[in-house]
This record gives C-alpha cells, sequence and structure tokens, in this order.
C-alpha cells in the first residue's frame, strides 16, 4: 500500500497551509475557464507554480503519497512526461513542448475538476522510490511501514541498536495481511531475501491489482496472494514476520473523509466505530500465525489511545517515521 501518509480523517482534518491560504484569499472560482496561452508556462518549474496555484485556489485534499501543493504538481509533471520523480530536480529549468505542456495541464485540470487523488489519473504510485500499479478497485498505498521495513527491520540500525530483527537473512516467511495493491508485499520480498511473502485480502479487486504489480516484479514464485478474511485465508501457517495497514478510521471519520477518498474503495478504509475493529481481531489472532521469535507489525492511525486502554498491559512498542509519530506498532510473539 506509495503512503498512507495520514488516516484519511487525520487528513481531512488538518489544516494545511494550501488550505489556509486559499481560506484566507478572495480567489477567482476554481475551474477549467482559465486559460494558458501557448508558450505562457515553459519550464518544468514554471508548470508546478501553476498547479500549486490551481490546487491552492480549488483547496485540494492530499493525502495519497503527496502531503503537499507542490509536491503534487511535480508529481504529476513527471508523470506526464514519463521522468521518474528523482529526475525533476535535474530537468527543472527544460521547456517543455506545446503538446507536453498541454497534457500536463490537462491532468491539472482533472485533479481539480473530478477530485480523484492523482494516483488515480496516471495509475501509478511510489514507495520507497519504486513504481507500482494502481488504480480504483483498491486503496491508494501510503503506509508508514514501507519505510520501517527499510529504517528499523531489514537491518539499517543496527549499528545503533535500533533494528528489530537482528538478521533479515534469517525471516523466511512474511504474512502481508490486508495487501490491498501488493506494495507492502513487495517491499517486504526486497527487505528479506530469503522470504517468501503471503499476502492476504478480502476483496478480488484490489487483489488483481496486487497481481499486477507482483507480475511487474516478477515475484510471482515468492509472492502468493490469498483473498479471505484475515487469518482465515491461510489456515495454521505460521509466519517469522506480520506487517499489516489495515482499515482504521473511525466512524467519525468516515464522515468527514475528503472527497478524494471518496473515489477509493471504503471498505479499506473503515475500520467500526472507533477504527479499531479489525486491528482488534488482527492481535488477538496473531499469537496462533508468528513463529517463537517472531513479531508483528502494525499500522493504526490515530488509534493509539484507544488501543493502549484496550490492552494495557500489552507491550506495544511505538514507532515513529519521518511523517508520522505513534501511528505504528510492534509487538513480539512471546509478549502476545
Amino acid at each position: 500500500m506509495a503512503k498512507r501518509a495520514k488516516s484519511a480523517a487525520k487528513a481531512s482534518a488538518k489544516k494545511t497551509p494550501a488550505k489556509k491560504a486559499a481560506a484566507k484569499a478572495k480567489i477567482l472560482k476554481p475551474a477549467a475557464s482559465l486559460k494558458v496561452a501557448p508558450g505562457e508556462l515553459q519550464t518544468l518549474l514554471d508548470l508546478v507554480r501553476y498547479g500549486v496555484s490551481r490546487f491552492v485556489e480549488a483547496d485540494v485534499a492530499f493525502a495519497h503519497g503527496t502531503t503537499d501543493p507542490v509536491a503534487e504538481a511535480a508529481f504529476l509533471v513527471c508523470e506526464a512526461l514519463h521522468l521518474h520523480p528523482d529526475q525533476f530536480e535535474m530537468f527543472a529549468h527544460a521547456r517543455v513542448t506545446a503538446q507536453e505542456a498541454a497534457k500536463i495541464l490537462a491532468l491539472f485540470d482533472r485533479r481539480v475538476t473530478t477530485r480523484k487523488p492523482a494516483a488515480y489519473l496516471v495509475n501509478k504510485i511510489y514507495m520507497r522510490g519504486l513504481p507500482f500499479y494502481v488504480d480504483e478497485r483498491t486503496i491508494v498505498p501510503r503506509s508508514f511501514i514501507g519505510e520501517l521495513l527499510d529504517s528499523h527491520l531489514s537491518g539499517a540500525m543496527e549499528e545503533e541498536g535500533g533494528s528489530l530483527i537482528d538478521n533479515p537473512g534469517s525471516i523466511t516467511r512474511v504474512l502481508d495481511l490486508c495487501t490491498g495493491s501488493g506494495c507492502l508485499a513487495i517491499l517486504a520480498s526486497h527487505s528479506f531475501p530469503n522470504a517468501t511473502v503471503d499476502a492476504v485480502d478480502i476483496s478480488a479487486d484490489a487483489l488483481a491489482v496486487a497481481a499486477r504489480n507482483v507480475e511487474d516484479y516478477g515475484l510471482e514464485d515468492r509472492v502468493s496472494l490469498y483473498q479471505g478474511d484475515l487469518f482465515d485465508a491461510i489456515g495454521d501457517e505460521r509466519y517469522d514476520l506480520i506487517i499489516t495497514n489495515p482499515p482504521y478510521v473511525d466512524a467519525e471519520g468516515m464522515a468527514g473523509l475528503p472527497r478524494e477518498c471518496l473515489h477509493e474503495p471504503q471498505i479499506a478504509f473503515d475500520g467500526g466505530d472507533d477504527g479499531l475493529d479489525l486491528v482488534r481481531r488482527i492481535l488477538d489472532g496473531a499469537r496462533d500465525h508468528l513463529t517463537p521469535d517472531g513479531g508483528l507489525l502494525c499500522e493504526i492511525g490515530r488509534g493509539i489511545d484507544v488501543l493502549t486502554d484496550a490492552y494495557p498491559n500489552l507491550p506495544l512498542l511505538w514507532l515513529d517515521t519521518e511523517d508520522s509519530e505513534g501511528e505504528v506498532f510492534w509487538v513480539t510473539a512471546e509478549a502476545l
């Protein structure tokens, strides 16, 4: 799942600088009637600046792999020009053709008028620098777990004493629950080169997208997809590591989802009244599916208080990322 950069509810509630600017300023109606004459926007930077202005004017929401209007505009510019996001700086001052500019402006217009997430407009999202296919059959992936696989589980922090797994090479079986588009399963296969990965989702549509991504990365022999309701899909199997980014938006958050999120499968958001219906089921069942030295890595959004109240004696280790605090926990099989 590029990343669930903030829970959808949090993304809806938080006023970004872009939103504040749009709220304070008296501006033209956001409409396709804004015309750009040929030659007015010449470089990639010109187009990004224009895109930022359109997005601020329209007060669009950012919670689908990009967290601000600049990143969103740059992403769409790069995709239209078949550039990796890391190449933007190299070509920032390069001029575009009239045809290229028209293609980019059309993407900006669709983003504003349809409110579809940018990833759906170009059928692509990046996670940890890797591209993945995505469409409306699955939620736009934006999980923090991808970063944590690199920083806390694959040995990157071993010298600093912060790695949760002493030897990534010893991980031979990984389970990804609620896999969606399969991004985390694929990233896990990269982090643990000796592991096979079982990826589970209740949605056949989401698994069809995951199958495409698995095939794109040539991982059919290492990543297996299963349709089912959490652990029901894998019987009595046990794993060295379980990762999961389940639906965790509470009822209040579901009622206030931004328009962009309404284009995504609602089943991928809805976590029940307090957001943690599936998280409880995962915690209650994980012990029976972990090896003795295994562990569970789970993302829960803003539910830390509810979860710690429900499991006051469970030693959950809360992990922060560059863009999150206390939204992902780690717990060992021994503690469970």
